[in-house]
């Protein structure tokens, strides 16, 4: 026991590092990170800045059909996505009810013309009596009253009539245009109020390309009102043109964006109701080299890019002079050539020298 007592305590630290060393060593560093970036190769283009925007294709006019009365919908003819004719019925409701008020203004009505007959005739029997000198002036007064009130209720009971048949046949719920239904609000069983909205369609007369636009392209093209073009995103091949129809006056709470929609001419069928679509339309500015405005960063607090180097596959930083910027692109006017290659997508995480892998060119 005493033989122990001479050796000095062995820290735990420094037995856990002879351990480890003595199992291998200490772990050489590994191979740098490669980063993957996106790039663009420099070119000189002509004036006119291009923004591209997303958006859905919409109805350029939708309408609500509703029912004039309130009752039981029995039937409805048509779901989403069906198309409507003018003049088809689309829906009903029970018509027991305004069927039975046509059959009591009826039978008022022929009720009222019987006793209009007999005030007539008293009339005329009167008429006569009194031109014979035979019946007093003030008999013939009362029968020519008579005559005019028992009229009047005729024209009352018939235009009651009138109100029950136009009241039987709000009973029938018809398209007023040709189109496509886009939502439904009620279905059969349900009772309905009048106005409440039973189909929606969208009329086959024209389609808009809506967008959220930032403000600063609004400002830009508002006094150009440049032509648009729109491209089917699933199918670039399928486009047309169109030009700007309305703009929200009152930006999105959340984007921040405004509404606008571009009146499509003659849009092809493939770009149906809901389709995404890109937007495309080129703003004033100078020729020069562009490039997007993801790939300015900073150094020492001027404007910088990063160059990529084809040969090494590494990236360097270098300063550029920037002429002006737009919507989202940059005019460099000093700093780039034609043929060099830019970092248009993480920038952020760069270093000189570092060694990057490409994902995807820019055109």
């Amino acid at each position: 026991m005493q033989s122990w007592r001479r050796f000095p305590a062995i820290p735990p630290a420094c037995a856990a590092l002879a351990l480890f060393a003595a199992c291998g060593g200490v772990e050489e560093p590994g191979e740098p990170e490669i980063r993957p970036v996106r790039t663009l190769t420099v070119e000189m283009v002509p004036a006119g800045e291009t923004v591209t925007l997303t958006g859905r294709i919409e109805a350029e006019e939708e309408v609500s059909l509703a029912f004039r009365v309130g009752q039981r919908m029995v039937e409805r003819s048509v779901r989403v996505g069906d198309r409507v004719a003018p003049g088809q019925l689309v829906a009903r409701l029970e018509a027991t009810t305004f069927q039975n008020a046509v059959q009591s203004a009826r039978a008022n009505l022929a009720a009222v013309q019987a006793r209009a007959a007999d005030a007539r005739l008293e009339f005329e029997r009167q008429q006569s009596l009194f031109a014979r000198e035979v019946a007093p002036r003030a008999a013939f007064e009362r029968a020519t009253k008579a005559r005019d009130a028992a009229q009047a209720q005729v024209d009352a009971a018939r235009a009651e009539l009138d109100t029950a048949r136009e009241q039987l046949g709000f009973t029938e719920l018809r398209a007023d245009s040709a189109g496509t239904v886009t939502a439904v609000g009620a279905e059969p069983g349900e009772v309905v109020a009048a106005g409440q909205m039973v189909l929606r369609v969208a009329r086959k007369d024209g389609r808009d390309a809506v967008f959220g636009v930032p403000a600063r392209v609004i400002e830009a093209a508002a006094p150009l009102d440049p032509e648009v073009t729109v491209t089917l995103t699933s199918d670039p091949s399928v486009r047309t043109t169109g030009r700007v129809r309305e703009v929200s006056p009152q930006a999105d709470p959340v984007t921040r964006t405004f509404q606008v929609k571009i009146g499509l001419t003659d849009p092809p069928e493939a770009m149906r109701l809901g389709s995404t679509v890109q937007g495309s339309i080129v703003l004033e500015g100078e020729a020069g080299i562009r490039i997007p405005a993801t790939a300015l960063t900073s150094a020492e607090g001027a404007p910088a890019v990063w160059l990529f180097d084809p040969v090494t596959s590494t990236v360097s930083l270098h300063n550029v002079d920037v002429e002006s910027f737009g919507v989202a692109e940059v005019v460099v006017a000093q700093g780039l050539a034609p043929d060099d290659i830019v970092v248009t997508a993480g920038v952020q995480v760069l270093r000189p020298g570092q060694k990057v892998r490409l994902l995807q060119q820019l055109p």
